[in-house]
C-alpha cells in the first residue's frame, strides 16, 4: 500500500498513477467501440488521476474492480463480434481489432512501466 503513491527515482509515475490510468484509458477504448455516442475525455488530463496516490483503500480496489471489468467486457465485445474487420459507422476508419490490439498494446506497455517502478522501489521479488 505504501508503494502505490510513489514515484521512486528514476519513476514517472506512481503505481496509482499508471493503474489508475490504464483503467481510464481502457474504458476509453472499450466506450469508443461498443457506443457510437461516447464522447472521449479532454487529452491528455481526462486519462491520467489527479493525485499521485489513490486517495483512499477503497479507490484502489474500485480502479483494479472496474480495470478488470473493463478488461472482461472487451474480451466478450471481440468474442461476440461477427466481423472484427469491419471500420466503426461512428469512427474514421477504426475497426474492433484495430481498437483490441490498441488496448493489447497500451496495457503491455504500462505493465512495463509498473514493473519498473517496482523494481526501482526495490519491491521486486
Amino acid at each position: 500500500m505504501d508503494l502505490r503513491g510513489k514515484r521512486p527515482k528514476g519513476a514517472e509515475h506512481s503505481l496509482w498513477e499508471l493503474v489508475d490510468h490504464m483503467r481510464l484509458a481502457q474504458r476509453d477504448i472499450l466506450e469508443f467501440s461498443r457506443n457510437p455516442e461516447y464522447q472521449s475525455p479532454p487529452f491528455p488530463e481526462g486519462y491520467w488521476p489527479a493525485t499521485k496516490a489513490p486517495p483512499s483503500e477503497k479507490a484502489w480496489s474500485k480502479s483494479v474492480r472496474d480495470f478488470r471489468a473493463d478488461l472482461g467486457a472487451m474480451g466478450t465485445l471481440v468474442a461476440e463480434s461477427l466481423d472484427l474487420f469491419a471500420p466503426f459507422a461512428h469512427g474514421t476508419g477504426q475497426t474492433l481489432l484495430r481498437e483490441a490490439l490498441l488496448l493489447a498494446d497500451h496495457n503491455a506497455y504500462h505493465l512495463g512501466q509498473i514493473v519498473l517502478v517496482r523494481r526501482l522501489a526495490r519491491d521486486w521479488k
